[in-house]
This record gives structure tokens, sequence and C-alpha cells, in this order.
């Protein structure tokens, strides 16, 4: 049973209203989609989108008619609400427990298995085709970039090594390669542990997702919506915190003298300080210990989209 992250926090932080329209925008297996629907009325709507067919799969057993989903990414946001204007949304970013757990997926290192790692299996290039196509310099980056890995060039030469032994096509093939390569690592945590996130990270545009999600999210939301994000990790968390705070300062040219009644109203109002889960959560769902959930809420202000930009380093800047 997939039990999900931050659930009341995330849930209670959209504010819900009974006749609203919500987006869950990473419907996993429903934990956080039944908790909206739990707590709108009749005439309440909730829209669910998810990539994943195994989401899409656990989609169709919620009957009810207040919900749609929607088998899409999330940065598709805007070509599923075509302009309308919503109450909140929740995005849960990251892999899933059930996508962890299933080993024919290829995401874990635990168990052997095919060298997959796609989050929709039905197109795109697999981490096995990935690796045997790749330059050893590109390996290199993608592990030093997304895995914050500092021993990738090893991992990357050793990688590039054996392939011209034998195509790399099992995960524990993989994991076993990475524990040779790398010295030494912190105490509870397997070597592969950041070469599987950088190449799962890598494989699935997760951050590129994420980037191209927020600006569509903050466009989408009605004047007092809330945007509650979840992330797992420090290069999620640090996207949705720039992005936040970017777009809660007013926007104005650099050295022009204003007083604080001309200043613009910014997009975007912070919602309390980050919140991360409980003791209690994290002894019942280990997962939960990186969890960090982040909220802002839209104001009147404008949005203008010319004053967002997403550089290579997922930098925003109004």
């Amino acid at each position: 049973m997939h039990i999900p992250v931050l659930t009341s926090e995330a849930v209670d932080a959209l504010a819900i209203q009974a006749g609203g329209t919500y987006v869950d925008g990473t419907f996993g297996r429903g934990g956080h989609s039944r908790e909206i629907l739990a707590r709108l009325g009749p005439q309440g709507r909730l829209i669910a989108l998810d990539r994943d067919p195994d989401a899409e799969t656990a989609a169709r057993a919620l009957s009810d008619p207040r919900f749609s989903f929607f088998r899409t990414r999330f940065s598709a946001l805007g070509e599923v609400l075509k302009g309308e204007r919503v109450n909140g949304m929740l995005f849960d970013l990251g892999v899933s427990s059930p996508q962890l757990e299933e080993a024919a997926r290829g995401f874990s290192f635990r168990t052997d298995a095919p060298l997959d790692m796609r989050m929709d299996p039905s197109g795109g290039a697999t981490a096995a085709e990935w690796l045997a196509a790749a330059e050893e310099q590109q390996i290199r980056e993608v592990i030093r970039d997304y895995g914050e890995e500092r021993f990738a060039k090893q991992i990357a030469a050793a990688i590039a090594a054996a392939r011209r032994r034998e195509p790399i096509v099992r995960t524990r093939q993989l994991a076993d390669l990475v524990a040779k390569a790398v010295g030494t690592r912190e105490p509870g945590q397997d070597p592969a542990t950041r070469t599987f996130q950088a190449l799962r990270i890598h494989l699935n545009r997760e951050l590129e997702e994420v980037s191209l999600m927020l600006p569509q999210a903050t466009a989408h939301l009605a004047v007092g919506g809330r945007l509650a994000v979840i992330s797992f990790h420090s290069l999620e968390d640090r996207i949705v915190k720039r992005f936040m705070q970017s777009l809660s300062r007013p926007d104005v040219p650099r050295r022009l003298p204003l007083r604080a009644s001309e200043m613009p109203q910014p997009a975007l109002k912070l919602i309390g300080r980050a919140v991360r889960a409980s003791a209690q959560e994290t002894r019942r769902n280990p997962r939960a210990r990186s969890a960090t959930l982040r909220v802002a809420e839209r104001t009147a202000g404008s949005l203008d989209p010319q004053h967002i930009r997403i550089g290579p380093g997922a930098r925003w800047r109004n």
C-alpha cells in the first residue's frame, strides 16, 4: 500500500473550498487525491495528471463524478486546463514508492531487473539504451550534476570501460560497477544511490518538467488559489524555492525610485515556512525523511512570462 507523504499538511495548505476546482498534478496511487475529494463538496472538482500507466490504472478505480484524470506530463498542465483558473494545485515530485518497489521498472538497485527507469515505459530511451549511446563526458556530467556525485568521473570511466566488454542492461550490473568505482560513501547509503538518482532525473527530464510546470501552474491559479509542492531532493527544492521567492517580490527595474505605495503587487505570496515531515511520520514512512513542502498563494498581481527565465541550472530571476 502506497503511503503518500505530508498528506494532511499539503491538503491543509490548499485551504479547500467545498465548491472549488483543484489539481493533483502527480496522481501516483491517489492518496492525495482521495484526501482532496473527501474535503470537497458535491459541486467541487478535482483534475489529476500523471504520465505513469500504472497511475492511470489506479485512477480508473476512483469512481467519483467530481474526478477526472489525464495521462500526461505535468508540464502539459496548460493544455489540460485550457485557460481555466483553479483554486489550488498540489504536486508531489520525484519517483513514487510503487515505482521503486516494482522491480521490472528498473528504478531500484536493490533487486536485479532490466535497466529501464522510464516513468512512462511507452516511449523514450531506457537507461540501458542511454548508457550504451552516451559519450563518457556526458555520463560524467549527468551523474555529477543530477546526482551531486563527487566520484562522477570515476563512475563514468568504469561504465565506459565495462560497456566495451558487454552491454550494461541490468540494475545489479550497474550497481556493482558503481560500488567498485566509489571510494567512500556516507554511512547507511548505498554507493549506487546518487548514480541511479541522476540517471532517473535525466531520462525523465524531471527538473525540466518542474521548471516548465511552475509558471503554468501560477498562471492558472485564481486569485487566492494555493500552489503546494512537495520535493524530495535539493535540486527540485531549489527550483521550487527560487521560483516562489522570485514571484513573491515586486517586479520593478533596478534602481527605479518608487514609494512603497507605488510598488507593483507580486504574483505570489509565500505561505509560511518550508514544512518537513514529523518524526512520527518519518518512522511510519522513511521516504518522508527527505520531503519538503513549500506553499504560495496567487495574488491579484500580474504575471508577465517575459520576466521568468529558465536557465541551464534552473535558476529563476525576475
